[in-house]
């Protein structure tokens, strides 16, 4: 039976259920180069189901706005010129309501697609609603930045967004030691994942030990108040830089107040939680801590490893965990060609891997071998750290 059409509605779905809390206001403001506005994640994500689907593989589909090609591209260069990134949230034009019809539009036509299913664009409408799961995330994230920039630190929702099941974790911080040996690592081919994921490889680990659980705020807190902002002894050259050119002094979002420490969350400002795990490091401030901490990150390979093992806690859906590894390509990796090879490969230089997803995540979108990444210095992902020795 061909469950595609389900999945399709559903997730599209869910991206407008996502936005349904924001004013028309919140989802056009653009607070940073690295965040786009609500309004053009719901029209890229559109966007990308016309380029590469509908365009190409749907006979008699009509665009619906030849302006929408520049617009809304994010980084493919196959496909043409692009608004700059850092000007996304000038666009007034089009309106909420254009890009909604927009929605509408070529939601009409995936079902029209669906329907006779041709099988080699199966594999095309899986990588875009995998991408528009990413995009969900990014909402959040980038919706959580822009409100944390406001006078009146207005709410997102009023109730959390939980972990389902996740224990509170342990006080006492646990190692779980790994044996020295060959390993397997990266995708098997069952099930979706994203090209950057494999091909499946052998490496070779030393033994090592991981931290049961990750850090938590009132562990972060004690590194803090010992000067850990302060020392450039427990700083990469470049993350010192950091710590100085933008005035670090504690995570994102982290605020002193005459009563004590504050953090704006999506439910507003509350007071630290000390028990929660730490979040919006950038991997400076992971690698800074794990030092203080005579520890250090653990590589992805480390990582992936342990992440099945049953004494490991809240290893998937709590916070990403920066790793020690740049974003490389596994031994074999070939992007795929034309323009949707340029996805992920091309990103493979300056970037830091991050494992495990968030409470942010969409869930079914996390699994052991998913290689997030990003640049060093960025805080506003729900990024922590798991200590490694």
């Amino acid at each position: 039976m061909n469950d595609l059409p389900r999945q399709y509605r559903s997730v599209r779905k869910a991206t407008l259920n996502l936005v349904a809390p924001l004013t028309l206001e919140d989802m056009v403001v653009q607070a940073m180069r690295d965040t786009s506005p609500t309004k053009w994640h719901l029209a890229h994500t559109t966007w990308f189901f016309e380029t590469f689907i509908l365009i190409p593989k749907l006979p008699g589909y009509q665009v619906f706005d030849p302006s929408y090609g520049f617009l809304f591209n994010s980084y493919y260069n196959a496909i043409g010129q692009r608004q700059p990134r850092d000007q996304r949230g000038v666009l007034t034009r089009p309106g909420l309501g254009e890009v909604l019809a927009y929605r509408r539009h070529v939601d009409g036509a995936m079902e029209t697609l669906l329907e006779n299913f041709p099988t080699a664009a199966m594999a095309l409408v899986e990588l875009g609603l995998h991408h528009e799961q990413q995009h969900q995330e990014l909402i959040l994230t980038d919706i959580k930045y822009l409100l944390g920039t406001q006078p009146l630190k207005p709410a997102y929702l009023p109730a959390p967004l939980a972990p389902a099941g996740e224990p509170a974790p342990a006080l006492t911080l646990e190692w779980v030691p790994f044996d020295e040996g060959l390993r397997a690592v990266g995708h098997d081919g069952s099930g979706f994942a994203f090209d950057n994921e494999g091909p499946r490889h052998n490496v070779f680990l030393t033994a090592f030990e991981l931290a049961a659980r990750p850090v938590t705020v009132g562990e972060y807190l004690r590194f803090i108040e010992d000067g850990g902002y302060e020392r450039p002894d427990l700083w990469l050259s470049d993350g010192w830089d950091a710590v100085l050119t933008n005035g670090w002094t504690a995570p994102l979002y982290w605020r002193k107040s005459l009563g004590g420490w504050k953090v704006f969350t999506l439910q507003g400002e509350e007071d630290l939680a000390r028990r929660k795990s730490v979040c919006h490091l950038s991997h400076f401030e992971a690698d800074a801590y794990a030092r203080w901490a005579g520890a250090r990150l653990p590589t992805e390979a480390e990582w992936e490893v342990a992440s099945d093992h049953p004494g490991l806690s809240q290893m998937m859906g709590v916070v990403w965990e920066w790793t020690g590894s740049a974003y490389l390509p596994y031994p074999g990796f070939r992007a795929a060609v034309g323009a949707v090879g340029e996805y992920n490969g091309k990103f493979m230089s300056g970037q830091m891997v991050l494992r495990g997803g968030s409470i942010a995540t969409p869930h079914g979108h996390i699994r052991p071998t998913y290689r997030n990444f990003f640049p060093p210095t960025a805080r506003w992902q729900f990024s922590g750290l798991r200590l490694a020795r």
